[in-house]
């Protein structure tokens, strides 16, 4: 059986990072995963082609960010803006991680955060899972494991194979973040804070933040100890076109209007850093 996405390519060097690949399992039979002939196939015989570019497919279809959203976030990402904030993650994540550890970045998107992450540890190993196929497709361009997956499903991870998870901006799933952790493991959530683009909002209906977003953060993750937080505020002087990607770069793009913006517009990004440990 296979549920590979789309024909394969010409015969050409195409692999999978060798800590994910261990860590993965076939999300048909839950079965550990080998290496075979440009594909990942199990002991059952299901089989999910890697593609050109070195990501796997084991949704068989790609529902999260669309093409244009996941180029807008690249675009912005790549300026340089939330670079602060991409140095905080990496130094949190990489405290005490052994050598060929496996950081596991669930809601990927560009692998931006989780290339940082192995920047500061290249002797770590990192596996991104996101549902969009464009996002994940720039994310096997950093060289990790990149495989399009639904968050809100079990995940095709062995349970306790997993050193550091990273949720940015992503849908959160608590049970699959105990069972794949090891025990001492490290949870890392950054969420936005009730005052993140909060100027944007003269020029454009953004989406909102949730009212006690960190209590019920904290709340769900029962089966972890909060073991540091931190705030984090960048000051942004962004152009009209990165006030366009901004916006459309993540869930505002569904439904915002055409934005007014001619001059640069002065913003404060602001979120928090919240480290927990699997206990």
């Amino acid at each position: 059986m296979s549920t590979a996405e789309g024909n394969r390519e010409a015969a050409g060097p195409v692999t999978f990072p060798r800590v994910p690949l261990v860590a993965l399992r076939c999300p048909l039979c839950t079965t550990e995963f080998t290496l075979d002939d440009r594909a990942l196939c199990c002991s059952t015989g299901h089989s999910f082609d890697i593609a050109k570019q070195g990501y796997v497919n084991l949704l068989g279809s790609g529902t999260g960010d669309s093409k244009e959203m996941v180029a807008a976030r690249a675009e912005f990402l790549a300026a340089g803006h939330y670079a602060p904030l991409a140095s905080l993650v990496a130094s949190e994540a990489a405290r005490d991680l052994r050598r060929d550890a496996l950081v596991v970045d669930a809601g990927c998107g560009t692998g931006y955060y989780l290339g940082s992450v192995l920047s500061r540890a290249p002797a770590v190993s990192g596996l991104g899972l996101d549902s969009s196929v464009y996002a994940v497709r720039r994310a096997a361009r950093t060289g990790v494991g990149a495989v399009v997956w639904d968050l809100w499903k079990p995940w095709p991870l062995a349970s306790g194979s997993t050193d550091v998870i990273l949720t940015v901006f992503a849908p959160r799933n608590p049970a699959e973040y105990h069972r794949v952790l090891r025990h001492g493991g490290t949870l890392l959530v950054v969420t936005p804070s009730s005052s993140h683009l909060a100027e944007l909002r003269r020029y454009v209906d953004i989406l909102g933040i949730e009212e006690d977003k960190l209590g019920r953060l904290d709340a769900s993750l029962t089966d972890f100890v909060l073991a540091r937080r931190h705030d984090c505020e960048i000051e942004l002087t962004l152009s009209p076109r990165d006030v366009h990607r901004i916006v459309h770069m993540g869930p505002s793009a569904h439904h915002v209007r055409p934005i007014d913006v001619q001059e640069p517009v002065t913003v404060t990004a602001a979120f928090v850093v919240s480290v927990y440990r699997h206990v």
